[in-house]
């Protein structure tokens, strides 16, 4: 199967280079380029691509603004961001506005490519250096009393918050397994059945979920 790709940057140098990289790989596919958020938005209504591979300074409509309106609406296609390390804030923002992962953009290519093809089959970019800190910065912050609630997620068995709090701390669904002394693919059935319960899109939300209903906390 095909993986759909849109770029949206407001760089020509950066979709062409990217655009040339990816049509050489078997399984990737560029259906659409996009200069502005607005153009980004409207290339997935238009083509209904499985990823946008969406910059976050843009004019008009930046990359954050996009990705909430693309995750908000009925199109199944995800969003992975392209960052760098000093956008930390406007990264806080994309993963409250559901993007599915991070690129740097002086990261190795094959790495980019690792990470189209991870978001495109429904997984999260939760890897060991950036994404973790990322987001462990990200739940450190304060938010506003409304977006955080201090109870637990309702309607779970015990197993599947066992299972959601190591999300949470970053465990693979083999570390997973490991820890709780469970096959492989329990872990992963597990899993999906919480992105089912909690709405979730994909990992990052599930990480999301479990710090701010306070199942994992961070030491001081």
């Amino acid at each position: 199967m095909t993986v759909r790709v849109v770029l949206a940057d407001d760089q020509p140098l950066v979709r062409s280079g990217l655009r040339v990289l990816i049509s050489d790989q078997p399984g990737l596919e560029v259906v659409g380029e996009a200069a502005t958020g607005i153009e980004a938005l409207q290339l997935v209504r238009d083509v209904s691509p499985d990823v946008v591979v969406m910059d976050i300074r843009m004019p008009g409509m930046d990359g954050i603004e996009s990705t909430r309106r693309i995750t908000a609406g009925p199109a199944t296609t995800r969003v992975l961001v392209l960052t760098t390390f000093d956008e930390d804030d406007h990264v806080y923002g994309a993963l409250r506005a559901g993007a599915s992962g991070f690129v740097v953009k002086d990261m190795a290519l094959d790495d980019i490519l690792a990470a189209i093809r991870v978001v495109a089959d429904g997984d999260a970019l939760i890897a060991p250096g950036v994404t973790r800190r990322l987001i462990a910065d990200f739940v450190r912050r304060p938010v506003a009393a409304s977006e955080r609630s201090p109870r637990p997620v309702d309607g779970l068995t015990e197993r599947e918050r066992e299972v959601l709090t190591l999300v949470g701390r970053g465990r693979s669904n083999s570390e997973i397994a490991e820890d709780l002394f469970i096959t492989v693919a329990t872990a992963k059935s597990h899993v999906s059945r919480l992105f089912t319960k909690l709405g979730a899109r994909d990992r990052v939300q599930l990480v999301i979920t479990a710090y701010e209903r306070g199942l994992v906390t961070l030491p001081r």
